[in-house]
């Protein structure tokens, strides 16, 4: 079957270092192992081309870095070209990221009566609203219920995205469901630990809502001898550095590190942490954690907040440990308790391990979205 996998997100480079790349890379290699011909349509390209995708066929074009405005038409007109491009070449399904503005799924499926999969991984619009700026919501609005009308399926990553998506597009029930994010538990695997000093460490973007700062305190805080490693940059990056100095706390800042490279960085370490911080509304935590997915496979003991999906991932404490958010120190005891316990962390962490391969394989995510679709 040919498959054309479009996203249409200037923000995403489909071949980055961001977890949103990292989803769309993953996407891809199960569409592949699943036997299928895709090909790749993007406005972002991305320089970080895995070795095993290097030979994916790829569609980019760019859009212009322009007002807000006229970015909204920019990211519209993008579409219909990755649209005409996908049509061109002929396919037997579209699978499309959702993205501000884009029609894309919709009008291939109008002209080519294909297939179409919609995958929903946050509440778009809200957020464009309230971090950065959406000049036509109205516009933005009426574009989503229009792709999820012509969606055979619409994929959402969590309860609480589902539930946004529902209430601007009122949607099917049997053509919607709750696919959270997996893992490749072929790529990344467990090793033995290295050394008598815990690492810990945490993977991500470095922005507020990831908590890092608190992570940071607990590690001020520690009665145990553990290593702190940060894997990632972005925004908080220099912030956190400062930090870390203000309160004499050796951390281990690598930067941001290609896909490739994270199997190998946490197989150095003991002990992973997601330390999401509080929010005012439990409908803020609609992410599905990725990096709680990609702990749990290293074979690592996990400590992360009480937020969101997080306790149903973790099966209430019985493959990890979780704690109140935003609070340093039941963090730090946390982390302190499976530094001082090699036999709990070893069982929390095969506990994981054997989740994510039962349970939470690309594999098993993509055969869920596909469950029930007319192929």
């Amino acid at each position: 079957m040919r498959v054309a996998y479009i996203c249409a997100d200037p923000g995403i480079p489909v071949f980055g270092t961001k977890g949103a790349s990292v989803h769309i890379q993953e996407i891809v290699r199960a569409w592949r192992a699943h036997g299928d011909d895709l090909r790749l349509y993007c406005t972002r390209r991305g320089e970080d081309v895995p070795a095993d995708l290097a030979d994916v066929p790829l569609t980019e074009h760019q859009v212009p870095i322009v007002r807000a405005e006229e970015r909204e038409q920019a990211q519209y007109e993008a579409a219909e070209y990755l649209a005409a491009a996908a049509l061109a070449d002929g396919i037997d399904l579209v699978y499309e990221r959702y993205s501000l503005f884009s029609t894309a799924l919709s009008i291939i499926v109008s002209e080519a009566g294909v297939p179409g999969i919609l995958e929903v991984n946050a509440p778009l619009i809200a957020e464009q609203r309230l971090y950065h700026s959406l000049h036509d919501e109205d516009r933005a609005v009426d574009i989503l219920r229009q792709q999820a009308a012509a969606a055979s399926r619409i994929a959402c990553v969590s309860e609480p995205v589902a539930q946004w998506a529902q209430e601007l597009a009122p949607l099917a029930e049997d053509r919607t469901l709750v696919a959270p994010n997996g893992v490749n538990v072929s790529r990344i695997r467990s090793a033995a630990e290295r050394g008598e000093r815990p690492v810990v460490v945490f993977v991500g973007t470095l922005k507020p809502w990831h908590g890092v700062d608190v992570l940071i305190e607990a590690a001020a805080q520690a009665r145990q001898d553990w290593q702190l490693r940060i894997i990632g940059d972005g925004p908080e990056a220099e912030p956190l550095r400062t930090l870390a100095r203000e309160l004499a706390v050796d951390v281990e800042f690598t930067g941001a590190l290609a896909p490739e490279r994270i199997p190998a960085a946490l197989a150095e370490c003991s002990i992973a942490v997601a330390p999401y911080p509080a929010t005012d509304r439990e409908e803020q935590q609609y992410f599905s954690p990725f990096k709680i997915f990609e702990y749990c496979a290293a074979g690592l003991a996990v400590v992360s907040s009480r937020v969101g999906q997080i306790p149903h991932i973790l099966k209430d404490q019985s493959t990890g440990i979780l704690v109140e958010p935003s609070n340093p120190t039941a963090l730090r005891d946390a982390v302190d308790t499976l530094a001082a316990d090699p036999d709990l962390r070893h069982t929390l962490a095969a506990a994981a391990r054997q989740d994510a391969v039962d349970s939470h394989s690309w594999d098993s995510v993509l055969t869920k979205i596909l469950q029930g679709v007319q192929l």
